[in-house]
């Protein structure tokens, strides 16, 4: 966000809101914290400015979601793509919105800026999915396009999403051109206010002309994955009170798929979510009532969208308890099913697949093993989007790209990520599977023995502020970490830090992926093979981990990834010894809880720590009933994996000794 001056005083802002915002809720909130004397409050609502491209509370102030600053936004943008792009601007903008609190109202407001411009505006009228603005953006060719939506956010967020005429979310330098212009269009134009808007430059019924158009891409695509295409077994759906009940269910029905049950207190957009504080699909009993559901029903499939349906969760019931699938086990599973479909495509074909520098390392090693070209990059679908459009115009096929927070990208759709697609994808390769007698469970399993099993523990840490967030990062890069390149007993093999532009692991010691001193975000590869990232939300006051282990052994791999995390909390945490509050109990990919109880009170080394740190050991991957932590089962049910993973650990801690004689680092616990 870029900052007003600070010459002005508090005073001078809210009198220049006041000049402004015409929404008379917003006006009255700053009204009435100038009259209680709340300068600190008015400081940090009214100094900062919203950019484009960024989502959070509504409320009063510049650096909030509001009718004003989604006024200035679209000022911003339009008058960019006036200025830089003037020769283009008859191919229009597409303006869509999700179903929550005043998204309709922003959508109407950010059309009046580009009608003020005299750029052709294709407006969705009614409650939109996510994924049909950048589809309809390439499909029609319009030079960009605005999408109000806060995702699976809580119910009090909003955001202004942004698309540049190839379809991906706008990235550097093209942001920054853009905040600029938002700083020197502050002020409405007239008529930014009026909630109705009418002209020649408007066509308000673009939804129902680009809905269908997507909809079948959808339908052929997801047929064109399998040879023959099956229905797939029955299911539970459910779009947490978003706009995929919308679309999803009709589009099954278009394929003959009409044996599944969508959760009915889920299914009809709620700007309340009144189910559910968090509408995130990867939230510890987001999918309570599909599991109620399902049972209820006696099917063993759930199928999940998010509020605005660019993310994509499954579940599915193996042995009595249900399994709910991460984002990377997915992105596997759905990168495996397009793979097989390659066979059928022209040998000279470079064909390239993509996920995030977050998402788990199975796919480099999937797509090694089919000679298909790999790229990491850099997190979110605006570098993943725009890197594949690098790749194809130096000759790639791109089939495919993934991030574990449930996001997956078909470039035959459309260039972001897409829950519609992935689930229809998903359901394609379900029916095929079960025609080769395997579920998503037992082919994931499959693929682990192939590759090796990857356990991650993926969470974050609750920050009170982005300011706390940052104070964190500077305390870890004073620290002795890097110096010593050691966290705790783990040996650090290789740092990375992006947003220093730092990587121990290159001849120039320049990262290869693009440096971003915006953000906040650390890798580290630790011995043995486990890497561990650690990054600041762009959109939320969270700093987030990423912590995976690859091993022959699943238990190997889950030992690793709980002592990285104990090591984490010790070395860089609590020493820092402010407010970051964070989950007592972390359930591993495979369903197995880590409690912090343990955790915290574990001081030395995991050598010297016979007791490993897993509470709940299920079935192999199998989380028991429902996301929420559950109580540990009876001794009986865990005690052959515990004396696995304690042998183990004693193996361990005698090969460490060996080597301390031999003067030989020691390693961390495998």
């Amino acid at each position: 966000m870029a900052a007003l001056p600070v010459e002005d005083s508090v005073s001078s802002l809210v009198q220049k809101w006041l000049e402004w915002d015409q929404d008379p809720t917003t006006r009255s909130e700053i009204e009435q914290l100038r009259d209680t004397g709340q300068t600190d409050e008015l400081e940090k609502r009214l100094r900062k400015l919203r950019d484009a491209g960024l989502r959070g509370r509504m409320a009063a102030g510049f650096s909030c979601m509001n009718s004003l600053t989604v006024i200035q936004a679209s000022q911003g943008l339009a008058k960019y793509l006036r200025d830089y792009h003037g020769d283009l601007i008859s191919r229009g903008v597409i303006i869509g919105h999700d179903a929550r609190h005043n998204s309709a109202k922003f959508a109407a407001l950010a059309a009046n800026a580009f009608i003020a411009q005299e750029i052709p505006v294709l407006f969705y009228s009614g409650p939109a999915v996510t994924p049909s603005v950048p589809f309809g953006v390439t499909d029609l060719h319009t030079l960009a396009g605005v999408m109000v939506t806060a995702s699976h956010n809580p119910a009090q967020d909003n955001g202004y999403k942004v698309y540049f005429k190839n379809g991906c979310q706008i990235n550097s330098p093209m942001d920054r051109e853009i905040s600029e212009s938002i700083e020197q269009n502050l002020k409405p134009w007239p008529n930014a206010w009026k909630e109705s808007p009418s002209s020649d430059y408007l066509r308000a019924q673009a939804y129902e002309e680009i809905l269908p158009r997507y909809t079948t891409r959808v339908w052929h695509y997801s047929k064109s994955t399998v040879q023959e295409w099956k229905r797939p077994r029955p299911f539970v759906y459910t779009p947490l009170h978003g706009v995929g009940g919308l679309v999803f269910p009709a589009l099954c029905r278009s394929l003959g798929i009409n044996d599944f049950t969508s959760v009915p207190k889920q299914v009809t957009p709620d700007p309340d979510f009144p189910t559910l504080p968090f509408p995130n699909p990867e939230e510890a009993g987001a999918l309570d009532l599909a599991v109620e559901t399902a049972d209820r029903e006696g099917k063993t499939l759930i199928i999940a969208n998010d509020p605005d349906a660019d993310r994509f969760a499954a579940a599915e019931k193996v042995d009595g308890s249900w399994f709910f699938f991460t984002g990377n086990h997915i992105g596997v599973l759905l990168a495996s099913h397009l793979f097989d479909t390659l066979e059928n495509i022209d040998s000279d074909t470079r064909v390239a697949v993509l996920n995030s520098a977050v998402s788990t390392t199975m796919l480099s090693k999937m797509a090694a093993a089919r000679g298909i070209y790999f790229e990491e990059s850099l997190t979110g679908f605006k570098w993943m989007g725009n890197t594949s459009r690098k790749l194809e115009e130096s000759g790639y096929y791109v089939t495919f790209a993934f991030e574990e927070a449930l996001g997956y990208m078909f470039p035959e759709v459309c260039y972001d990520k897409d829950g519609i697609t992935a689930a229809m994808v998903f359901l394609s390769a379900e029916a095929r599977w079960s025609s080769q007698g395997l579920t998503p469970y037992t082919k994931l399993q499959q693929l682990f023995q192939e590759f090796g099993h990857h356990e991650t523990l993926n969470n974050y840490f609750r920050s009170p502020n982005p300011e706390t967030s940052m104070d964190l990062f500077r305390s870890i890069r004073a620290g002795p970490s890097r110096d010593e390149m050691r966290l705790g007993p783990f040996k650090i093999l290789r740092w990375r830090d992006m947003t220093e532009d730092y990587d121990s692991g290159t001849d120039n010691k320049k990262p290869t992926l693009p440096a971003d001193k915006s953000s906040q975000m650390l890798t580290l590869w630790l011995d043995p093979d486990v890497r561990f990232t650690i990054r600041a939300s762009g959109t939320e006051a969270k700093v987030k981990f990423y912590i995976e282990s690859c091993s022959a052994s699943r238990e190997q791999a889950i030992a690793a990834v709980c002592d990285t995390f104990k090591a984490v909390l010790k070395e860089w945490i609590q020493p820092f010894g402010r407010s970051m509050t964070y989950s007592k109990q972390l359930p591993t990919s495979s369903g197995h809880i880590l409690r912090l109880a343990d955790a915290i009170a574990h001081t030395g080394s995991p050598s010297q720590n016979a007791k490993p740190a897993l509470v709940q050991l299920s079935s192999p991957a199998v989380v028991v009933k429902t996301a929420k932590i559950q109580p540990a089962p009876p001794p009986t049910t865990t005690a052959t994996s515990a004396l696995r993973i304690i042998s183990i650990l004693q193996q361990h801690r005698r090969r460490r000794r060996r080597r301390r004689h031999a003067k030989t680092p020691g390693h961390p616990i495998n």
